[in-house]
């Protein structure tokens, strides 16, 4: 497969872009290409997208190693902590010093469209991990179906509970469409295959905290509540298993009054916590093959190579988007049953 105004306004802009390439030098660290040619490849820059996360630091993780193992030419990484207005400035940073691609994982992916634009007509591509822009070309979107997610996570839990009982589902950030996506699936397969299950949309912006104090209420309303669906273990799983405990209700499964919970992230964290018997269940997101994956279209973006939809060499599916392409990645569902697979960038990271 072929691999498919005014002087004084004027000023005042200049300004500006000073002073967002100063802010923006705070969030950023230096990396080495690790290898003796990096240096004679094209830039690249690369936006580390949020700190808060045990799974974005594994994936932030797995990028530097990367960059080192594969000689690549890594502007100083940035890191713009969720919040796009540190995206775009660490962007322009990135378009003033030479980059030939950029990496980033934009969380608002409503909000990042005039910057694709920007880097469109700059003739610089762009590969956005995990998270696909809803306007504005890409080169390359590397991702797992979160669709996917969403419908898997329903098929676990309706079968766990026999078809009927009340769940809470931590919904992430609905301004993204990983939020959207795995929050429309899984209610579409609740509703078509298992109408006796009362679902509570508990919309959280990607927090752990309003996760728990939304749950708290849920559960005082609800105290028969008997499942959960956590949209990202690396921030829920914490503080919903510290409340479960805190009220009694962190039965081991098998025990009466277990509450099944079922996750996405495949973190370390979540698979010692199946191993307890604390969660039922999770969806390995591939933090290992996110970065590999957005390193390497982003060298290939750089070198001119072009891609087209179908099959790839590497377990898994290419497919056209409205503004792109999108590598869809494999993520496996994760229960008891393959926990200690060695295969799991979970059980292979520290």
């Amino acid at each position: 497969m072929k691999l498919a105004r005014t002087r004084s306004a004027a000023a005042a802009a200049g300004t500006v872009l000073v002073a967002l390439a100063l802010v923006t030098a705070c969030n950023r660290e230096s990396t080495s290409s690790g290898a003796a040619g990096g240096a004679d490849k094209p830039a690249i820059g690369i936006d580390l997208p949020r700190s808060d996360s045990d799974f974005w630091n594994s994936y932030a993780d797995y990028v530097k190693k990367d960059v080192k193992a594969d000689g690549v030419n890594a502007l100083p990484l940035s890191n713009s902590q969720n919040d796009v207005t540190k995206l775009v400035a660490n962007v322009q940073v990135f378009e003033n010093t030479g980059a030939k691609a950029v990496v980033m994982a934009p969380q608002d992916t409503g909000a990042i469209a005039s910057t694709l634009d920007t880097l469109a007509s700059k003739k610089i591509p762009v590969v956005s991990v995990d998270t696909r822009p809803d306007k504005g070309d890409v080169y390359m979107v590397v991702r797992a179906d979160n669709k996917a997610y969403g419908t898997k996570a329903c098929e676990f839990l309706g079968k766990q509970l026999g078809g009927t009982g009340k769940v809470a589902e931590f919904q992430g950030a609905l301004d993204s469409i990983n939020g959207r996506d795995r929050s429309e699936a899984f209610a579409a397969c609740m509703k078509t295959k298992f109408p006796k299950i009362k679902v509570f949309e508990l919309p959280t912006d990607w927090k752990g905290d309003v996760a728990s104090a939304k749950l708290q209420s849920l559960l005082a309303q609800h105290p028969d509540l008997n499942g959960i669906y956590m949209q990202a273990g690396g921030v829920f799983l914490q503080p919903t298993l510290a409340l479960l405990e805190q009220k009694g209700l962190l039965k081991p499964a098998g025990q009466k009054g277990h509450i099944s919970i079922i996750s996405n992230d495949g973190i370390p964290q979540e698979f010692d916590a199946i191993r307890k018997g604390q969660i039922d269940a999770t969806v390995s997101q591939p933090a290992d093959l996110y970065a590999k994956y957005a390193l390497y279209y982003a060298q290939a973006a750089a070198d001119g190579k072009t891609f087209k939809a179908g099959k790839t060499d590497h377990d898994s599916t290419i497919i056209e988007i409205p503004n792109g392409l999108e590598d869809q990645l494999p993520a496996p569902l994760v229960t008891k049953d393959n926990v200690e697979d060695k295969t799991l960038w979970g059980n292979n990271v520290g």
